[in-house]
């Protein structure tokens, strides 16, 4: 019976694991996605690959999760150190959170605010970072990310309901107003900003140019 238990958690913990390396080629869905279409809700996702984002997009939303994307290895442990010091539990700070973390949560795991999580989470993310490219990973987190409160994902349902127009044409501006959206896609609206979200998005705005080429240095031409 014990033997029979740890086989079917060794499969069990297979799955991401080959899923994470066969999401080179296959496009993924997440697990929220999933959960919505089997709740009978509206899923609004439309594949773009990231030659079709607008650069100014990509570099945006990278300045605004993860600005060390290029330079960490699926977990930034300057960030988590500096998240836990200021957070009573490690899942409160957000700022820990790196991209490959995100994609791992939102491919494989629950949403929650639970430790346990983070405990898959970390390992998901340095194997993600592993299998997967930086420009892949990006791309696939840009069209898995919840963008608006009604089953609207990825980047592509995101500018079209907030601006009426593709990735590909979101400019400096908008792509702010649609990266300070993703901490809370179900209450900030780009396309109707409050005047907190037109600030954050300021700020983000401004801070774009100043991080430099180095945010997506590890991502090749984007256009």
């Amino acid at each position: 019976m014990v033997a029979l238990v740890l086989r079917v958690m060794l499969a069990l913990a297979a799955i991401p694991l080959m899923l994470s390396i066969a999401y080179n080629v296959v496009n993924p869905v997440s697990t929220l996605m999933l959960l919505r279409w089997v709740e009978g809700k509206r899923v609004e996702r439309v594949w773009t690959p990231i030659e079709q984002m607008s650069p100014a997009l990509v570099r945006t939303v990278i300045a605004s999760e993860d600005a060390s994307f290029c330079s960490h290895w699926g977990v930034d442990l300057d960030e988590m150190r500096a998240a836990i010091d200021k957070a009573d539990e490690l899942d409160d700070a957000r700022g820990a959170s790196t991209i490959p973390m995100q994609i791992a949560k939102n491919l494989f795991l629950w949403p929650g605010r639970a430790l346990i999580r983070k405990a898959f989470e970390i390992p998901l993310a340095l194997w993600l970072d592993l299998v997967v490219s930086k420009r892949r990973l990006i791309e696939i987190y840009l069209n898995i990310a919840e963008w608006g409160p009604n089953g609207e994902f990825g980047v592509e349902a995101g500018a079209r309901r907030a601006f009426g127009i593709p990735a590909a044409r979101v400019d400096a501006r908008q792509a702010a107003l649609l990266a300070v959206m993703l901490p809370n896609p179900r209450r900030r609206d780009a396309g109707n900003p409050s005047a907190g979200v037109e600030r954050l998005a300021s700020r983000l705005q401004a801070r774009v140019p100043r991080e430099g080429p180095e945010l997506t240095a590890c991502l090749g031409p984007l256009r």
